[in-house]
């Protein structure tokens, strides 16, 4: 019987960097929710992934997809208790997997990229310089969106970071493409060490399914509404019931900060949600393999980012 491993990955960068999408390639399913607004990761969502060693033995990397490490305010709670869980996720990990957006950081280092260009280079050395003060030495660069620059930028661009002397291998990816994302399930999986399986194989994510729930109807809000919404919107699975037939009931609440904000949410004689709910119920069918019947509210509450409770649901720490 040939020998098998397992173990921890901390994907970890700057919001948008493309770590959702890695995540999510990786383990081969979606198990984290993409969208065009940063910072859409909460917690530290655990997919699991099935990879072949370069010996070709089976290795399960549970893949911990942090939030985006950005610089907090002191007064915002939430972006603080969101970085605090990122950093969290690279105690236990056998390997880091520093996500870069290779097209942003060279527009901005050539003068020619937007705010969110640098934005994202200053996030970038932010983890960067973290991962130097923690003198980590399981650290993987991914260099991803690669399929959107010219290939002869792609070595300078190795060579850059390399000259850093912060991580032990460099590869670029495309995680949208897949394009590397074999080669470094590889290396992730030559760093798990030897042992058993800790979830069963056919399992891709380690997280609650109300929790799932929410998660995929916010990645439908932020898709539809990402330049009306501010992120700081908050779904919240309030009812999960099993019919007489088999199929799920499921009663989410959308929680908005500001009463101008609701008719956003709904759109014109309710089409907005419909919409929304539409494309949330064909993915929690597809997920459970199960008819979904949705039903979205919207609410407005201010303060939700000061409910104690809210965070302990998601896995974040309030105090911190």
């Amino acid at each position: 019987m040939s020998e098998t491993y397992a173990g921890f990955t901390a994907i970890i960068g700057a919001p948008n960097a493309g770590k959702s999408t890695l995540t999510n390639a990786l383990v081969g399913e979606k198990v984290s929710i993409v969208t065009h607004k940063v910072q859409t990761t909460r917690f530290q969502i655990r997919g699991i992934a099935m990879l072949k060693t370069s010996k070709g033995e089976s290795a399960q990397a549970v893949m911990i997809d942090t939030p985006g490490i950005f610089a907090a305010r002191d007064t915002d709670r939430l972006s603080k208790s969101m970085v605090h869980a990122a950093w969290t996720g690279l105690k236990d990990a056998n390997v880091i997997v520093h996500v870069i957006d290779a097209p942003a950081w060279l527009r901005h280092k050539a003068g020619e990229g937007d705010g969110q260009d640098r934005l994202s280079c200053e996030d970038s050395e932010r983890v960067i310089k973290g991962l130097k003060k923690r003198e980590v030495s399981n650290a993987i660069l991914a260099l991803n969106k690669i399929d959107k620059i010219p290939h002869d930028e792609t070595l300078p661009l190795i060579q850059e970071f390399s000259e850093r002397g912060v991580y032990k291998e460099i590869i670029s990816v495309s995680a949208l493409n897949l394009d590397g994302v074999e080669r470094l399930g590889t290396l992730i999986a030559d760093a798990m060490p030897q042992g058993p399986y800790l979830y069963s194989p056919d399992q891709a994510a380690d997280i609650p399914m109300r929790l799932m729930a929410a998660e995929i109807t916010r990645e439908k809000l932020f898709l539809r509404l990402h330049d009306e919404l501010p992120y700081a919107s908050m779904v919240e699975t309030e009812r999960w019931k099993e019919t007489k037939k088999g199929d799920i009931r499921v009663d989410q609440v959308i929680y908005v900060r500001r009463d101008s904000q609701k008719p956003i949410v709904l759109g014109k004689g309710g089409r907005t949600i419909k919409d929304i709910g539409a494309a949330a119920r064909k993915d929690m069918s597809e997920w459970l393999g199960r008819k979904v019947h949705l039903f979205l509210f919207v609410k407005v509450r201010d303060n939700w980012q000061d409910d104690k409770a809210r965070y302990a649901e998601s896995g974040l720490e309030f105090d911190v």
